[in-house]
């Protein structure tokens, strides 16, 4: 469930794009709404709405969820001080590759691998699987970043819906690949690992 809490966000930038560029005057002042830029705002809005919630909520916010809200201040700042798509066009690129970035890392940093540091507590399975799933996440991350940077730049009018829908779409099916995958090793796992009494 947590992996969808970063695409509400997303949705909201979504229905605020997909609105027809018209100025609404709101207490005497006139504000644009519809259209990228006041879409970008939404994301920001929401962004720190969501994760401002789950902070206080929480306590604390994973470092993922970090990761993609100061990209989307960032990212979105740029694009609206500058007035300029093509910032929040890379967010999504460089959140992506900066995910995959941080599971490689984790082969080599630390004593666990990523994967594990975040699945672990509710898995027990063989290290060899354990690698491959790490691996597995980094080659996701990597095509992720990939495809929304080819189709930002070669299918401009796609990109926004593609962000949105494509990002999903790419995540379940990952998702479910990842489920099919371990469903095979999970019994391999419950006869190489002692089992104890309660």
């Amino acid at each position: 469930m947590k992996q969808f809490i970063d695409f509400i966000p997303l949705l909201l930038f979504f229905i605020a794009f997909k609105i027809d560029p018209q100025i609404v005057d709101i207490g005497g002042f006139q504000l644009s709404i519809g259209g990228i830029y006041s879409a970008t705002a939404v994301l920001i809005i929401s962004s720190l709405v969501v994760y401002g919630t789950l902070f206080i909520k929480q306590r604390t916010l994973e470092k993922s969820q970090w990761l993609t809200l100061i990209a989307c201040l960032v990212f979105g700042s740029l694009t609206l001080a500058f007035h300029s798509e093509t910032f929040l066009k890379w967010k999504a690129p460089v959140v992506n590759w900066l995910f995959a970035l941080t599971f490689i890392g984790s082969h080599f940093i630390g004593d666990q691998l990523l994967i594990k540091r975040i699945m672990g507590h509710a898995l027990t399975l063989p290290e060899p699987v354990w690698t491959r799933l790490n691996i597995a996440w980094i080659g996701f991350f990597l095509f992720c970043g990939a495809a929304n940077l080819f189709v930002a730049f070669t299918f401009q009018s796609y990109w926004v819906d593609f962000k949105v829908f494509g990002s999903l779409g790419m995540t379940l099916l990952f998702l479910v690949g990842q489920g099919i995958y371990l469903s095979r090793h999970l019994h391999d796992a419950d006869t190489t690992t002692p089992k104890t009494e309660d």
